[in-house]
């Protein structure tokens, strides 16, 4: 069944037409400065590509870049359609198919295809940071079932997290990492 949201819990909190979580303000003042302190407490960095183990990152890179599904803090373990307005589970929880908005654009003006998110999963298993490759270890493909459509396929049975963690990697742009080498330190902005 095709849902604007997943849950390991089944029901979700916000219904398919909600405008913004409880928790956001629309209205909210635009502008300013945010200042904040990494995990690592880094001051410093040799690396724009936060993916790999080498180098040390810049601070707050992933949130350049967008994913399949949000997750909501409001609620355990659900998220949201971003990139994708959709999601299915199949019964057997061995895979989860994402429809795509077509009006998703990398900040070149590319569109964002399911090609892309299937060369993510790719580049993250084979030449990701260790956690990815770990996080991702019963994911077992993604599939372009079309321009929009990708399909991730599950092993195992410890499969009940996998839809969200899928949902929520980064989308990398295929086309600008076959220019760039994925698995190196890099200055230039990605």
């Amino acid at each position: 069944v095709e849902r604007h949201g997943i849950s390991a819990f089944g029901d979700l909190k916000y219904a398919a037409d909600f405008q913004h979580f409880e928790y956001t303000d629309p209205n909210a003042p635009k502008g300013g400065r945010m200042s904040q302190m990494g995990p690592g407490v880094t001051l410093t960095f040799d690396s724009f590509n936060a993916f790999i183990l080498k180098g040390d990152a810049a601070q707050g890179l992933p949130l350049l870049f967008d994913s399949l599904m949000v997750r909501a803090f409001d609620e355990p373990d659900a998220v949201y359609g971003l990139v994708a307005r959709s999601a299915a589970v199949a019964p057997d929880g061995l895979s989860v198919t994402f429809h795509m908005r077509p009006e998703a654009k990398f900040a070149d003006g590319t569109p964002v295809t399911s090609k892309d998110v299937a060369f993510t999963l790719k580049t993250l298993k084979e030449k990701g940071h260790p956690q990815y490759r770990l996080a991702l270890r019963d994911v077992v493909d993604a599939v372009a079932d079309g321009p929009r459509t990708v399909r991730y396929v599950f092993k195992g049975n410890q499969i009940r997290d996998l839809p969200q963690i899928v949902a929520a990697l980064p989308i990398l742009s295929e086309a600008y990492y076959t220019k760039q080498p994925f698995d190196v330190t890099t200055l230039e902005p990605p």
